[in-house]
């Protein structure tokens, strides 16, 4: 996969998995990072996925429905690009943190619906339940942070509640931040996510 990797100070520190919104690229989060942790590692990816010439992380059907076959195979590109990443930078590959957003947020809520050790955390702005119908694995303290729009047109409060749900319910440390700001992600979103951080990590 397309990626980019930045080495940090701390190594003790999560290696910060960046995931870009659609039309992104592995150098949108960047900024998002340094707001987090500027210590920590940093392998940011782009979607393998190409919409009208969008880059992607998996397909959809249409605004808000996903692809869940090319979604499931997505997830497991991805899990399997983190063993060889983790393996190439030699980082831990146990302590990975996502930080997504929008479609990017939606892969890392995959990874943590699919693969119970993919990720020891993740970011997610503005995410959707990624797939319904299945068992989650434990999660158990997996800290989770979560924000959303009350008035998001693309991504329902309805859809972020119940990914906090599920999430909850597989035993992960869920915390859900509020904004009125629709769809786009604003820097209090960000700084309330490294607010978050500090007391998480």
């Amino acid at each position: 996969m397309k990626h980019l990797f930045i080495k940090g100070s701390d190594q003790a520190k999560p290696t910060l998995l960046l995931l870009h919104g659609t039309g992104g690229t592995e150098r949108d989060l960047l900024p998002l990072a340094a707001e987090i942790d500027s210590s920590a590692n940093v392998l940011s990816v782009r979607g393998n996925v190409l919409e009208n010439g969008m880059s992607r992380f998996f397909r959809r059907l249409a605004e808000g429905i996903f692809d869940e076959e090319d979604l499931i195979f997505r997830t497991k590109e991805l899990n399997e690009f983190l063993d060889e990443a983790a393996e190439k930078y030699e980082f831990d590959r146990t302590n990975i943190l996502a930080l997504g957003y929008s479609n990017g947020a939606n892969i890392a809520a995959s990874l943590l619906f699919h693969y119970g050790n993919a990720l020891s955390g993740a970011i997610l702005h503005h995410p959707m339940v990624p797939v319904r119908g299945i068992t989650l694995p434990d999660l158990t303290d997996t800290p989770i942070f979560i924000s959303a729009g009350t008035n998001d047109p693309i991504c329902p409060s309805k859809e972020s509640e119940e990914l906090y749900a599920l999430l909850e319910k597989a035993h992960a440390k869920v915390d859900i931040h509020w904004e009125s700001n629709q769809h786009q992600l604003t820097y209090s979103e960000v700084a309330a996510a490294a607010k978050w951080y500090q007391t998480a990590y």
